[in-house]
């Protein structure tokens, strides 16, 4: 596959900045978006400051740096890393990662590479969520890439092919690592499991058994680790509304909100830990098993194992899943203070799903499902 053949969904490259901040600075959207964060006086300084990125690397640590600073410090109790020790062995990886928050799961993942002095990591995007031109053209200066979902059968082949193609370009010809989600779509529960599906994607390229084309990418899983979620009362909603009609999907306006309460909601304390890359366990199970699909579910298993055994745990997880039991299982891994203050919190999370036929009883498992699964699946590996 030819380079220019990644042209319609690669990331931009630095002699393409300057057009593009220009393009997205001249949008009228933009220019309301940053008068609502900088004030009328302050947007046109900001707007000059965005025209004149000279490269990626500038316009992360000047225009997207600062910002997810300030999400730090108003909208967490501090984003914390762990593990990087293990990316020493390769100059790039391909990050996958349990999914969370639309917006933030790979945002907050390149602040920890950045601020450690790292290369950070391209994007996997889905296109549903670019539902403006001047969006699509903001996250591929941010080291986008577009995931097309769209099309025929043909095409959704044709599209994975190419994707496939160009992570693997990114990683062993551009040195670049990547971050994919190991699903399509948040998990709205929080019982993270790998796609085999996505596997079978990134091994569409390279040569070999599937365990040898992914060892070709270097596989690194990181676990994800968030207090609280500010969207799980619009997952549970989401939920029931899927329950209440099988055909229900959301609409564009329903993602955006889901963006913008995940960027500007509380999160509490974060957690991103780096597992040990997967090339000996990739190396081992080419050695020992031949059957493709084997491999395949093998390598997800032991994905999700290392997700769930690197789990940052709260005294909400713990409670959550003593609640959702009905026992006191944890019970010391958490105060009685503790305990009330989450409970009331699930009310109050509760009283904000507006739905006309409300199954409080549905709604309230549910957000107990997504604060005691991480806990659950952690207990049964440990």
């Amino acid at each position: 596959m030819t380079h220019e053949e990644f042209n319609e969904i690669r990331s931009f490259r630095d002699d393409e900045v300057r057009e593009t901040t220009a393009r997205i600075a001249a949008t009228s959207q933009f220019q309301m978006i940053a008068a609502l964060l900088f004030g009328e006086q302050g947007a046109p300084v900001f707007l000059q400051q965005f025209q004149h990125m000279q490269s990626i690397r500038e316009f992360q640590g000047k225009i997207i740096l600062p910002f997810l600073l300030k999400l730090e410090k108003d909208c967490t109790q501090g984003i914390t890393c762990d593990g990087l020790a293990h990316l020493a062995k390769h100059p790039a990886h391909l990050f996958i990662t349990n999914h969370r928050d639309i917006v933030l799961d790979s945002a907050f993942l390149n602040k920890c590479l950045y601020e450690k002095g790292l290369n950070t990591s391209e994007i996997a995007i889905g296109d549903n969520l670019l539902i403006y031109p001047w969006i699509a053209d903001l996250v591929r200066l941010n080291k986008s890439f577009i995931v097309k979902r769209g099309g025929s059968r043909r095409d959704l082949l044709q599209n994975s092919i190419r994707m496939s193609a160009y992570i693997r370009h990114d990683i062993n010809e551009r040195q670049e690592s990547v971050w994919i989600a190991q699903r399509e779509g948040r998990c709205k529960d929080s019982n993270d499991r790998t796609q085999e599906s996505l596997l079978k994607m990134l091994a569409l390229s390279g040569e070999g058994s599937i365990a040898q084309r992914l060892n070709g990418l270097h596989l690194c899983p990181i676990s994800i680790s968030y207090e609280y979620d500010p969207c799980d009362f619009l997952k549970a909603k989401e939920f029931q509304q899927k329950r209440d009609n099988p055909d229900f999907k959301k609409s564009p306006a329903d993602d955006l909100r889901s963006m913008q309460t995940g960027v500007m909601g509380q999160k509490g304390r974060v957690m991103f830990r780096f597992c040990e890359p997967m090339d000996e366990f990739l190396a081992n199970i080419e050695a020992t098993m031949e059957d493709k699909s084997a491999q395949c579910s093998a390598i997800a298993q032991e994905i999700d194992r290392r997700i769930h055994a690197n789990y940052e745990l709260y005294p909400v997880n713990w409670i959550a899943a003593d609640l959702l039991q009905n026992t006191d299982m944890y019970g010391n891994r958490y105060t009685p203070e503790e305990k009330t203050q989450f409970e009331a919190y699930i009310a109050q999370r509760l009283a904000l799903i507006d739905l006309a036929d409300k199954d409080e009883a549905f709604l309230r498992e549910k957000l107990l499902c997504m604060y005691a699964n991480p806990a659950i699946n952690h207990m049964a590996i440990v």
